[in-house]
């Protein structure tokens, strides 16, 4: 086989490997957001009186990689305003938002 040949399979590989350890990131932050959901529903952490303590923060700072997502899943929910943080660090859902976003997800499945 080329030289040529070879180097432009083991980019399309290279590229295809980055494309599918992307995608499987996505999928586990995903995951992670619906358990984390499925928690405060569970519960019942839908106003700030009722709001729970959630890991929010890495627990060993020295440890790489992407096994603790659940501080970017939680970022990602705040970001969507599904999740809301109170003064004390704890978390409660927007009940208005989360029945906004089931809506969306219901009617995308649908289709």
């Amino acid at each position: 086989m080329p030289v040529y040949l070879q180097i432009i399979l083991l980019i399309v590989a290279f590229i295809a490997f980055v494309g599918i350890m992307m995608y499987m990131g996505g999928v586990a932050v995903q995951k992670t957001c619906l358990k984390i959901i499925a928690e405060l529903e569970e519960a019942r952490a839908f106003k700030e009186a009722r709001a729970m303590k959630i890991q929010d923060e890495r627990k060993n700072i020295f440890r790489v990689g992407t096994k603790n997502i659940r501080p970017k899943a939680l970022n990602l929910l705040i970001a969507d305003g599904l999740v809301i943080k109170t003064n004390n660090g704890k978390y409660y859902l927007d009940k208005e938002k989360l029945v906004q976003a089931k809506a969306q997800l219901d009617s995308k499945n649908k289709k």
